[in-house]
């Protein structure tokens, strides 16, 4: 599958668009977590828990946007963009975004 947050493909035309693919996932923050990060707050740096309890969402929700995508028959995704919103405290939604394409290689 090839994505970008580009509009476009420098090296491919979109011969078609099929419309919006998503995929998202909620992720809530386990306590034991909120209190080894809480002491890592205290000292300052990376709170490396929450790093990669993000960048696990971020690939999760990606999975699933090109899940949707194959799905659909495409070649790729464009214009890609990740929002995270609040659902309630201590969880938040990432949601991967982008529009579905069939591509054919220039010449």
């Amino acid at each position: 599958m090839h994505m970008t947050t580009q509009d476009e493909f420098n090296d491919m035309t979109v011969l078609q668009t099929l419309g919006l693919v998503r995929g998202n996932t909620i992720r809530a923050r386990h306590i034991g977590k909120d209190i080894i990060a809480g002491l890592r707050n205290l000292v300052g740096g990376e709170i490396g828990e929450y790093t990669k309890m993000l960048a696990e969402a971020r690939e999760q929700s990606l999975d699933r946007m090109i899940a949707e995508a194959n799905a659909l028959g495409a070649d790729g995704i464009v214009a890609i963009r990740f929002v995270t919103s609040p659902v309630m405290q201590g969880a938040a939604e990432l949601l991967a975004y982008g529009t579905a394409v069939k591509l054919q290689a220039q010449r």
